[in-house]
């Protein structure tokens, strides 16, 4: 196995980003900037994230989700409200992202408290989804055990006939939004002497630190 992870090993000696350059800024413009150039690059998905959350045991789970949308400096992402992400939510609103850009080598680490957005937010969402996409969300009870694949095809043609027009958004179903309380820019370079800057949340203002690599 060793064999076969070495041929990931990267030195990173293509990149000789330096974080410093955005000392003195706002972190969510740095957040846009670095987006837009993940966007327009090569990287797949820029707009996917790792989103973790944790439960009464301080067990803590991750997986991929979207973001949809930055509302009044929130990040925005929608799922099943009674998912495990959903359930550990409520029970802790603490939350962290990770976006990451292999071929920029860079990731942004942020944290923070996610809510549930207005309803009338998620029903614009939703609306804007395709019929496919709203009739998987009532079929889908997403986490819980799926008896067979039958099971959830029967579903589904069980809300497609029941929904033959206007599909309306399920009440378990819509947005949460994280408001940031820090932001971590990470950026490979030569050796693995990586830049990091950290932004961290300090009323109305962000208090800014260099760290080691």
């Amino acid at each position: 196995m060793e064999d076969a992870l070495g041929k990931f090993r990267d030195n990173h000696h293509e990149f000789t980003q330096d974080v410093s350059s955005e000392l003195g800024r706002d972190p969510l413009s740095i957040f846009r900037d670095w987006f837009e150039k993940a966007a327009e690059g090569n990287d797949l998905e820029a707009n996917a994230f790792v989103l973790s959350t944790s439960n009464l045991d301080n067990q803590s789970s991750s997986r991929i989700v979207y973001l949809k949308e930055i509302l009044e400096s929130k990040f925005v992402f929608y799922t099943n409200y009674e998912s495990q992400k959903g359930k550990e939510i409520l029970i802790n609103p603490k939350v962290s992202m990770l976006f990451f850009w292999p071929t920029l080598s860079r990731q942004i680490r942020i944290e923070g408290i996610c809510t549930k957005v207005n309803s009338s937010i998620s029903d614009a969402y939703f609306k804007s989804r395709p019929r496919g996409s709203k009739i998987g969300a009532w079929a889908s009870r997403q986490s819980d055990d799926l008896k067979n694949c039958i099971d959830l095809e029967e579903r589904i043609k069980e809300y497609d006939e029941k929904f033959d027009k206007e599909v309306p958004r399920p009440n378990f179903w819509g947005g949460y939004q994280i408001e940031t309380n820090l932001f971590e820019f990470w950026s490979g370079r030569k050796s693995r002497l990586h830049d990091r800057l950290v932004f961290t949340r300090n009323g109305d203002d962000w208090d800014v630190s260099h760290k080691n690599p």
